[in-house]
């Protein structure tokens, strides 16, 4: 079995989802009392938030290539971020540490392929609705077209997700 690194607190509640889901999946494909051999690093989601609002993306890559490298140094081998947004450094990640990172858009893409859907609408943080990093995927790696709400609903939904 594999070990994974996961990077999570951002949220904290969507960390625990990974947590709990990967471990479910582990316990039935192997039975009995198997669990998921894994590490976290678990981040202030305040501080990491504040400078997704002020557009501090390359001191968030640092960030996230920091603790990945530190995942990796663990016995990681291979990085899950637990958040749609910060997948946004995934390649930053791959190319700086040299370890794989479980991208959630093709995996997702994977899944609505299978489902046999052609066109999808993505929800999220402003900065997964208006940025490329998710919706590229879909689109050049597995042809699915990426509907996005119109300006005034991604505001809506990013303020859902973050108040």
């Amino acid at each position: 079995m594999k070990t994974i690194g996961l990077i999570g607190g951002m949220s904290w509640e969507s960390s625990l989802e990974y947590y709990r889901i990967i471990n479910e999946t582990i316990k039935s494909k192997l039975g009995g009392l198997h669990s998921a051999k894994c590490l976290m690093y678990s981040v202030d989601f305040s501080e990491i938030e504040l400078l997704q609002h002020r557009n501090k993306w390359d001191e968030l890559t640092n960030i996230m290539v920091n603790i990945a490298d530190v995942l990796k140094r663990g016995g990681a081998d291979f990085i899950v971020i637990c958040t749609n947004t910060m997948h946004k450094m995934a390649c930053d990640i791959e190319n700086r540490v040299g370890i794989k990172v479980l991208h959630i858009a093709e995996v997702t893409g994977e899944k609505i392929v299978q489902k046999g859907l052609r066109k999808v609408a993505l929800l999220g943080t402003k900065f997964t609705m208006e940025q490329d990093f998710y919706k590229k995927v879909l689109e050049d790696k597995f042809d699915i077209e990426v509907l996005v709400p119109d300006e005034d609903e991604r505001n809506v939904i990013h303020d859902i997700i973050y108040k």
